[in-house]
């Protein structure tokens, strides 16, 4: 029985030990990493990546004209059956001008991003009259090109970057525009045996008195529209033809009028010096007064009375002066005693424009009595 009692024993023993060790609490486990030590920051290299090439930046990309029946039509404009004498370039991005085919009479190229014009694409172009290059980035057109296109009539080259009138033109040029680009000057000669030459527009460039010379305009013999607006003029152009028809002076510097500058003028009829410097002391009360001039402007200078001019005038603006007063019998190109029972002896006026002034209504009068035909007086 001893045996019984010694494992009974022993199995006692090892509960109790048991029942102990599950009362001791349990280590936790970390809520972290145990922290380690930091290495040394090393320095990395860091490539620097190529820089963009230029032209995709600045150019949006060339676009391809459709397929042409033409062997001989650049692949980035537009050939047409309809139109075999035209070449449509235009809107395409593009940087320099394609080989013209030898068909071509009209080229256009304008909305383009050409910087200059040389002769090579013209080699076989020798027919082409009519060119439209505006706005671009064209600074430089070499003076061969038009050697190789003797026949030109038309040449557009508004809204470029050039800093003086191309040298070379060819004789047979009609027009020529060359508004807004940094025109500065007109080399002498530049304009010489251009005697078919009926418009010439530099509106809007950086002309002064200096980049014109006496002779500059003197062989243009059938000129008939002059642009020189929008430059920095003090005086009047010197040497215009007297074919003139249209004389467009605004936004200059202009302080006087010679009193026979428009005395050799028979064809004359319309004038505008709007927004210059022009006063009485620099305009001659009669210097107006031609019987061809149908349309003066003057309106925003510092003239205090209105110049005399002649029965055949229909359009007066002198809006934006400094006139105090209106005497219709000083201004009337006829005495109000006269007969007016001829029309002829009449004077047209139609329009005159007299606000911005220091003119109360009503008008005078004598206006009225003078000008019958006028339609519409603003104050």
């Amino acid at each position: 029985m001893k045996a019984p009692a010694g494992l009974f024993s022993a199995l006692l023993l090892l509960l109790l030990i048991a029942a102990v060790l599950s009362q001791r609490p349990r280590p936790r486990k970390p809520t972290r990493r145990p922290s380690t030590p930091r290495q040394p920051s090393v320095a990395v290299a860091v490539a620097v990546p190529e820089p963009e090439p230029q032209e995709p930046t600045d150019f949006p990309p060339l676009i391809l004209g459709p397929p042409s029946p033409y062997p001989d039509c650049p692949k980035e404009c537009l050939c047409s059956p309809n139109y075999p004498n035209s070449l449509n370039c235009e809107n395409r991005n593009i940087r320099v001008v394609p080989v013209i085919p030898a068909r071509t009479h009209y080229l256009y190229l304008q909305n383009n991003y050409i910087s200059e014009v040389t002769a090579e694409p013209f080699v076989n172009a020798t027919d082409v009259r009519w060119i439209n290059l505006a706005n671009n980035r064209i600074h430089r057109i070499d003076k061969q090109v038009f050697q190789k296109i003797p026949a030109l009539l038309y040449l557009y080259v508004q809204r470029n970057q050039l800093k003086e009138v191309p040298s070379g033109l060819p004789a047979s040029l009609e027009q020529l525009r060359l508004s807004k680009n940094r025109i500065s000057k007109i080399p002498v000669g530049t304009l010489s045996k251009m005697g078919n030459l009926t418009l010439l527009d530099l509106y809007h460039n950086q002309l002064s008195d200096n980049g014109l010379s006496g002779n500059t305009f003197k062989d243009l013999s059938s000129l008939m529209q002059l642009n020189l607006a929008h430059n920095v003029l003090k005086k009047m152009p010197a040497g215009v033809p007297n074919s003139l028809i249209q004389l467009f002076l605004d936004k200059n510097r202009i302080e006087d009028i010679p009193k026979d500058y428009f005395q050799d003028f028979s064809h004359l009829a319309f004038v505008r010096l709007n927004y210059n410097h022009l006063s009485d002391k620099g305009v001659p009360k009669a210097v107006f007064n031609i019987s061809s001039l149908l349309d003066l402007q003057l309106a925003h200078n510092q003239l205090a009375s209105i110049p005399l001019f002649s029965t055949h005038l229909e359009h007066l603006h002198l809006n934006h002066n400094t006139i105090e007063n209106i005497n219709g019998t000083l201004i009337c190109p006829r005495s109000l005693q006269a007969d007016m029972s001829d029309p002829n002896q009449i004077p047209r006026l139609r329009y005159l424009r007299l606000d911005g002034n220091q003119l109360n209504p009503p008008i005078p009068l004598d206006v009225i009595m003078c000008f019958r035909h006028l339609h519409s007086i603003v104050i």
